[in-house]
């Protein structure tokens, strides 16, 4: 069966999302991003540790962003109120700018 979609699911455009994390500039240091489970696990490249989680959101256009929870020793959601959804460059902004995805660094 041949698979046309064309968003986060792809491959290519697995790879290139994949890419375009790496290459962001983190103020904390570099990141390893790898496919799993449905999304993205962002870590520390010098430490291994958990910074990040991305998921493709349904429009296949902008992700939801995740925190490590310490209290529950899982990915959480970022928000007050619930989810957190951004294109995938404003939530790599996001991710620099907030202390809690690097409080395992």
């Amino acid at each position: 069966m041949c698979n046309h979609r064309t968003g986060y699911g792809d491959v290519g455009m697995t790879d290139a999302i994949i890419r375009r994390i790496e290459r962001f500039s983190f103020p904390q240091g570099a990141v390893r991003a790898e496919r799993r489970n449905r999304g993205y696990t962002l870590t520390h490249a010098a430490t291994g540790a958990p910074a990040a989680r991305l998921r493709p959101d349904t429009d296949d256009e902008h992700v939801e962003v995740l925190y490590w929870s310490l209290r529950t020793d899982r990915w959480s959601p970022t928000g007050p109120f619930g989810r957190t959804i951004l294109p995938l460059d404003q939530a790599l902004r996001f991710i620099a700018a907030e202390a809690v995805f690097w409080a395992l660094i």
